[in-house]
């Protein structure tokens, strides 16, 4: 079976072809440019991640929130109850840039860390 991704690793935008047998697993990778290109259509076709970005409720700050990201990409499949996480969770202030908001979101091993200080 073949599958066809635009990449995404890098601003080129290379139109990959993944080639897969009858047990999912990536037999070939065509069509990238570069060695990114290959890692991002593997980890796509096998255990796809993203990063998150949100925003976390501050108690006492001067905004009423923080804009947060994930330290690393989470899996795929995850995402909406990560974000359901991230939506109950509220920090006190002050905060400040790279603080861990959240420490290794549903056993992910992924941070959630401040990007802004508050």
């Amino acid at each position: 079976m073949q599958k066809n991704l635009i990449c995404i690793a890098c601003p080129r935008g290379c139109y990959i072809t993944v080639d897969l047998n009858d047990s999912g697993e990536v037999v070939s990778v065509t069509g990238n440019t570069c060695k990114r290109g290959d890692t991002y259509a593997r980890t796509e076709m096998t255990n796809p991640t993203r990063s998150l970005t949100s925003t976390v409720k501050v108690e006492g700050g001067a905004h009423p929130v923080v804009p947060v990201k994930s330290a690393a990409p989470v899996p795929k499949g995850m995402l909406f109850e990560c974000m359901k996480e991230i939506n109950r969770a509220t920090i006190k202030a002050p905060v400040k840039i790279g603080d861990k908001v959240i420490e290794n979101i549903l056993g992910t091993g992924v941070d959630i860390v401040a990007t802004n200080n508050c």
